[in-house]
């Protein structure tokens, strides 16, 4: 019977939200593996949580910027499968990793925008590309956007737009891949409170009572507020819904 559960690979699972979803995804009964850059007690902490709700997990290194490390962490990760979940596949793909850069257009450097392009969009492109020999007919991708794709906040252009070209990937991903079963979605988180881009929105009082006053709920977002949403999209309640952005910011800049 173990070898049916499904599994979840969720980059950048060690902290924030992607720590938040892999929480939400296990409490549904699914393994997860999380990755984490640097922070390896941060991620084997999130793996004894998800542990302690009676599921399987593990946490392996993954640089998500670098895609030539790619070949060799699908190589551990296939081990980790058979080791750790009795399993050859893996079913749900959580492109979550990623970093914040703040510059204005104008001051945006070449290697800040590469370094935001290798990470969010690249990086996420080719990782998705390499996993699709593991990943189970019927599976999903969830692709991570940001409300910043839809409305226009400076200081962000080149973050945004690589999220942006993020959105466009997943209506191709689920073309694409439709004819095995697998969707691709993309969840736009609005502000929230994290240690994302040196904790700014969560340490920053002006900013944070200003995106509260710019956002229907009258509050600022936290991760619980989106780590069910990226489980829910793990689930069979979500079969049919494919393609889709689904923006989580309690109605920022409406």
């Amino acid at each position: 019977m173990e070898t049916q559960n499904k599994i979840a690979l969720v980059t950048g699972g060690s902290r924030g939200l992607g720590k938040n979803a892999a929480l939400k995804i296990a409490a549904k009964g699914i393994g997860v593996i999380v990755t984490y850059q640097s922070k390896k007690e941060e991620a084997e902490d999130t793996v004894n949580e998800i542990k302690q709700l009676g599921v399987r997990a593990a946490a392996l290194q993954l640089n998500v910027g670098d895609t030539k490390t790619f070949d060799t962490f699908f190589e551990e990760f296939a081990t980790v499968l058979k080791s750790v979940f009795n399993a050859e596949k893996f079913d749900f793909l959580i492109n979550n990793a990623g970093i914040g850069i703040h510059a204005s257009f104008a001051e945006t450097t070449e290697e800040q925008f590469d370094t935001l392009l290798n990470i969010h969009y690249k990086g996420a492109f080719f990782l998705t590309q390499k996993a699709l020999t593991l990943l189970n007919n019927g599976g999903g991708i969830i692709n991570l956007s940001s409300g910043l794709a839809r409305f226009a906040t400076p200081g962000y252009a080149a973050y945004a737009s690589m999220k942006g070209a993020m959105e466009t990937l997943t209506k191709y991903q689920a073309k694409e891949l439709g004819a095995r079963g697998i969707r691709s979605n993309i969840v736009a988180p609005g502000a929230i409170e994290t240690d994302f881009g040196g904790g700014v929105v969560r340490d920053n009082d002006q900013l944070n009572a200003g995106i509260a006053s710019n956002t229907a709920l009258g509050r600022v977002g936290l991760p619980d507020d989106i780590g069910g949403v990226v489980a829910f999209l793990c689930t069979e309640d979500a079969r049919w819904i494919n393609a889709q952005r689904i923006e989580a910011s309690g109605g920022m800049f409406l």
